[in-house]
């Protein structure tokens, strides 16, 4: 399987790190929607470390056509 590195998570909105929208058009994801990119932990420079829980459109070229528009 390919690693997909993600985007920076303090470029992402709040809903982009919880996986309620996709991380990488901002589409929003049902419950049962999107695929799971698993837990990412953060290490800010300052504060404590969390977590984010990104995921990502099912249909990846639907999800690419969409970050092309914005």
């Amino acid at each position: 399987m390919a690693v997909t590195h993600l985007p920076a998570v303090s470029g992402l909105t709040e809903q982009q790190q919880r996986g309620w929208h996709c991380v990488w058009c901002r589409s929003p994801l049902g419950t049962d929607l999107g695929v799971d990119l698993g837990e990412q932990r953060v290490t800010p420079a300052t504060g404590a470390a969390y977590s984010w829980f990104p995921r990502e459109c099912v249909d990846a070229l639907a999800c690419s056509g969409r970050r092309a528009a914005r």
